[in-house]
């Protein structure tokens, strides 16, 4: 299994638009947008963020779009997040990724944030240097509550 990432492409993002459609995924991945099916929202949050300093990147897997990485936000806060097609957790697929866009974005401290019960995000952060920095809530749109979530931190 050969694990990439590359920039961006107009024709990845209805594969992204239909990652962001699976109620599962949805649901564990907690913060989302208010309405993932809103499609010109989608288009308007992707056009401003790829014209935006942030790095974005699509993850391939021996050839096919199976999810995105980026790093975005201010220096000094900036953050990482990452989001697999679920037909392909739990093969080390964001874990690879993730390594592979820490590897292009030497920049640290670096942060992220994942749903306190998100198991899988959060093994994905431990294997790739992150450690918990701090609890709070948020309310996540996907499970309409607020939710435990945990930060991380990427340091030196």
């Amino acid at each position: 299994m050969d694990v990439e990432l590359r920039e961006v492409h107009d024709s990845d993002l209805p594969v992204f638009y239909r990652q962001m459609n699976d109620p599962k995924a949805l649901r564990m991945a907690a913060f989302t947008p208010k309405d993932p099916a809103d499609r010109d929202a989608f288009d308007e949050h992707w056009k401003r963020i790829r014209s935006s300093a942030d790095v974005l990147r699509t993850i391939l897997v021996d050839g096919d779009v199976v999810g995105s990485a980026a790093v975005y936000g201010e220096p000094g806060e900036r953050e990482v997040t990452y989001w697999v097609d679920r037909a392909y957790w739990g093969r080390g697929i964001a874990t690879a990724a993730l390594r592979g866009l820490l590897t292009e974005v030497p920049e640290r401290p670096l942060y992220a944030r994942a749903a306190a019960d998100n198991e899988g995000s959060l093994r994905v952060l431990h294997k790739c240097g992150f450690r918990v920095t701090a609890q709070a809530t948020g309310f996540a749109n996907a499970r309409g509550e607020e939710i435990d979530e945990l930060v991380l931190a990427l340091r030196g």
